[in-house]
């Protein structure tokens, strides 16, 4: 099994720097011991003008037999059929990229101690490999695999026979790669790439694969277009273990593209928070609310529950509805209120067909599924992990064929329009808005109003006026800690009604949970139904988001005042909501990060 690096150079790059970057001396001849065989390291010809660095890995059968028997989870395909006799000491394979790890680990991770600033340096390299399997398209599917990353391909394919040329072609390409690139970056293609050709692996894929592929895909796997084929065949077909490493490159994508840490989009769910119970804070607390939990009195920043540890003869009691208010009774937490105003609000339209944007862990999705009216709910968010607990609290493995098709949970950001959540009768942005910063809500009101328009929409947000009233949150704090503002009533009644003039919607409001007659309900609704034909109402829109473009700044200058007016029972500030700047956006689905859109419930 053989592969060589060539690369070459002038007097002032000499191309024998290649030595300090893979870390073998040119006059050496090195060798190394694997778990299969041994590995030599050699330079057939090193010099100012061109250099090569071969790796020739001498796989031992016996070894192999060893430790994978040929059969089982621990043994190779071909093995099976032949344990004694097959390819694998002489094609490129996995064996071949477990090679490279180990004999060039340092140059993978483009580390050069004694040269710096070399590894950051593109070079021009050629890669040859007499052998590689190739389970498929053959050339075809080299050149999907390595064109993309910038490599020119050069794959021949070998005859089963040269001599009776009738018997057609083997499934093995002779392969040269040519291109200027960092070599740390080539040798994460060939590691990669290489199982991925072969189609199969000599070792039992675990879940830690799944961190070797990211590690090595760093950088140029997220935006591959053949990035769903290479997860799946190097985790080989593993569906489990593709998901995860899917949903991981999809939030790299998000991340990447808004110059943030992963970490920070996908904070719907705590890492450290069990799945059963959801103990992450604010108004995604449903599951812990409903159990009868008060997660204010563990959390300052979080959202009080009504009705919980107060005297209910208590007239200053916020949960203290009585018969006369209308209001649910005492036993029943602020979420599973504003689900109800919800579910009554998209009764009144009569939607089949819903979106639940920011869908969180799926509380609102789980209440949905259970009207029979309802046809197609469809799930977004931001947060890998808060859809995987949505997948599993809702039991999508299990449903019935019939009653999986009404529900689908996808991966995106609010802040961007997506095709995919056109053609709805109705969305729901149940405690998002608040996620946002100010500066990004006209984009979500574009992509929502404006791109998706469904026939109505159902917004909720907390009313900043009522914060007095929970005893348990500090004065001046909001109830989430990643909430970037809350509103007033004035200040959300006056975005609304901009929204709804903006894209042609009319819009009515409702209090949720019990009413203060100071300081109004915990939770403010708006109402919005589509008012004029989608042609009209398009134009209206752009029309909107030009002539109110200017204004972003002011939503940054506002952001200070909004917060502000948390800890009083009044304000008088009203925020008016910019008109978005992003009329040249696409209705293609786009991924690009909203840490907005990963509001739970």
């Amino acid at each position: 099994m053989f592969v060589s690096i060539s690369t070459t150079g002038t007097a002032e790059h000499p191309a024998s720097d290649l030595g300090f970057l893979l870390h073998k001396h040119p006059d050496k001849v090195q060798r190394f011991a694997t778990a299969h065989g041994t590995a030599h390291v050699f330079y057939p010809e090193s010099g100012e003008r061109t250099c090569t660095a071969a790796l020739l890995l001498e796989v031992d059968p016996a070894a192999l037999l060893r430790h994978g028997r040929g059969k089982g989870r621990s043994g190779s395909p071909d093995l099976a059929l032949a344990e004694y006799v097959n390819d694998r000491p002489y094609a490129a394979s996995s064996l071949l990229a477990v090679a490279l790890r180990t004999v060039f680990r340092s140059a993978m991770k483009g580390e050069c101690t004694h040269r710096p600033e070399l590894p950051g340096r593109a070079l021009p390299l050629r890669i040859d490999l007499p052998a590689v399997p190739v389970a498929g398209d053959g050339p075809a599917l080299v050149e999907r695999l390595f064109a993309p990353l910038g490599w020119q391909v050069e794959a021949e394919p070998v005859p089963l026979d040269e001599s009776f040329p009738e018997w057609g072609d083997s499934r093995y390409v002779r392969l040269r790669l040519t291109g200027a690139l960092r070599l740390a970056d080539a040798l994460q293609h060939l590691y990669v790439l290489l199982p991925v050709l072969d189609g199969a692996k000599h070792y039992w894929v675990a879940p830690d694969e799944v961190d070797k592929l990211l590690a090595a895909g760093q950088g140029w796997l997220a935006d591959h277009p053949e990035r769903a084929l290479i997860a799946r065949r190097y985790l080989s077909r593993r569906w489990s273990l593709t998901r995860l490493a899917m949903e991981r490159l999809a939030m790299a994508r998000l991340a990447e593209a808004d110059d943030r840490e992963a970490e920070e989009l996908d904070n719907a769910v705590p890492a450290d928070a069990p799945e059963e119970v959801n103990t992450a804070a604010g108004p995604t607390d449903a599951a812990s609310a409903d159990a009868g939990s008060t997660p204010a009195q563990t959390d300052p920043t979080a959202e009080p529950v009504p009705g919980d540890a107060v005297d209910p003869a208590d007239p200053a009691d916020p949960g203290a509805a009585g018969p006369a208010d209308g209001e649910p009774g005492r036993g029943e937490s602020l979420a599973s209120q504003r689900r109800t105003a919800i579910l009554a609000a998209l009764a009144r339209t009569g939607a089949a067909r819903v979106l639940d944007l920011g869908c969180g862990q799926g509380e609102l999705i789980g209440a949905l599924l259970k009207e029979p009216r309802v046809s197609e709910v469809l799930g977004v968010d931001v947060s890998s992990r808060a859809l995987a607990i949505a997948a599993r609290r809702l039991h999508l493995d299990r449903m019935s064929e019939r009653q999986a098709g009404r529900v689908r949970l996808v991966q995106g950001a609010l802040t961007y329009t997506d095709a995919r959540l056109k053609g709805y009768d109705a969305a729901v942005l149940c405690e998002v808005i608040e996620h946002l910063d100010l500066p990004r809500l006209p984009a979500l009101e574009y992509a929502v109003f404006g791109s998706a328009r469904p026939a109505a929409v159902v917004v909720t947000t907390p009313n900043a006026e009522y914060n007095v009233r929970w005893e348990s949150l500090p004065a001046g704090h909001l109830r989430h800690g990643d909430h970037r503002f809350e509103w007033n009533r004035a200040e959300f009644t006056a975005w609304a009604e901009q929204v709804a003039d903006s894209y042609g919607y009319t819009v009515g409001f409702e209090p949720v949970g019990p009413v203060d007659p100071e300081v109004g309900a915990p939770t403010q609704l708006a109402h919005f139904r589509l008012a004029e034909p989608a042609t009209t109402a398009g134009a209206t829109a752009t029309a909107s988001i030009s002539a109110a473009a200017s204004t972003t700044t002011a939503v940054a200058e506002t952001a200070a005042a909004a917060e502000t007016a948390t800890a009083t029972t009044t304000a008088t500030a009203t925020i008016t909501a910019p008109g978005s700047t992003t009329a040249d956006r696409t209705d293609s689905p786009s991924n690009d990060p909203a840490l907005e859109g990963s509001a739970n419930r």
